[in-house]
């Protein structure tokens, strides 16, 4: 007789201590894993929750800029990555999921103004001995992959109930440099946190310390090295301000722009940029830029000492 998804049921029979059963191989026995103690739950999430390695994870645009090849990236893992992870830790019999799959009426889509009705996803997913969650993923009808991009996300989305992918959801997205077919041109590097050795070394996405931060490689005519972000400096405080420098590109005249960039902080990209003393500053006079003012200063008054 088989369970769900095909999953054969698992006879009755003895089962094995949980708490001799190692976080790696603790679902081999199905009937055991229902009986978990609270430290082997533990253990479980919290293997659920470290990064994926570096390997699998791609990279999105989400915006591009007008007028320039320019765009906002954020990183993502496939499905199969997810899925690889619960076989890995609880094998293909010790988890589960089921889909429902619903349209939405027609209503008027605010980029276009468009009637169109959305396609809705939940999944619910099933890990023997830790429970069950389910999320809906969403995409607009006239997607020609709108069911299986939801059914993806409503996964993922499951999945981070579990802690499974979860980290990802601190990245706000940097700016890189894009082909002709707006692909990015670059691999960023992701942060410490966000690799397995780093997690299982402490690191976590609030920790102000020791990160290296998410940036584009350099190019092969780069000749300026640059040190690590500052320890004052914070992920979500970088982004803001690196937002805010790149909101300066129209208003300015590019050949301005980056000037003050190579003047002020000898980059030419605000995401080069790692320590939030000199952020402010590039962004302080390019807002003088703006308003007229004087701006010139030698770089060596505005930058950290180890780099003069």
């Amino acid at each position: 007789m088989s369970g769900a998804n095909g999953r054969a049921i698992p006879r009755a029979g003895s089962q094995a201590s949980p708490e001799q059963l190692s976080v790696n191989h603790a679902a081999l026995n199905p009937s055991a894993i229902q009986h978990f103690s609270s430290e082997t739950i533990k253990g479980l999430i919290a293997e659920l929750e470290v990064p994926f390695d570096p390997s699998v994870i791609e990279w999105r645009v989400t915006n591009t800029a007008k007028g320039e090849l320019r765009g906002q990236v954020v990183p993502y893992a496939n499905p199969r990555a997810y899925t690889d992870r619960l076989n890995e830790m609880f094998t293909p019999a010790g988890w589960t999921r089921k889909y429902a799959v619903h349209t939405s009426a027609n209503f008027e889509r605010a980029k276009d103004k468009k009637l169109v009705a959305k396609v809705l996803v939940t999944c619910e997913l099933l890990i023997l001995g830790l429970g069950s969650h389910s999320a809906t993923g969403e995409q607009w009808a006239d997607n020609d992959n709108a069911c299986t991009a939801s059914e993806a996300q409503a996964f993922k989305r499951a999945c981070s109930c579990f802690g499974l992918g979860r980290y990802l959801y601190h990245f706000t997205g940097v700016w890189i440099d894009l082909d002709e077919r707006k692909r990015p041109k670059s691999v960023p590097r992701l942060f410490g946190w966000a690799t397995p050795g780093g997690w299982r070394q402490g690191l976590r996405p609030e920790q102000k310390a020791n990160e290296t931060a998410a940036n584009p490689t350099p190019s092969e005519n780069a000749d300026e090295k640059h040190t690590p972000p500052g320890r004052d400096t914070s992920l979500e405080e970088a982004s803001t301000l690196v937002r805010q420098i790149e909101a300066m590109a129209e208003p300015l005249n590019k050949r301005l722009y980056r000037g003050l960039l190579k003047t002020v902080a000898r980059v030419w990209n605000p995401t080069e940029i790692h320590e939030a003393d000199v952020l402010r500053k590039v962004l302080e006079h390019m807002q003088a830029a703006e308003r007229g003012g004087a701006w010139r200063q030698p770089w060596t008054e505005l930058a950290p000492k180890h780099w003069c």
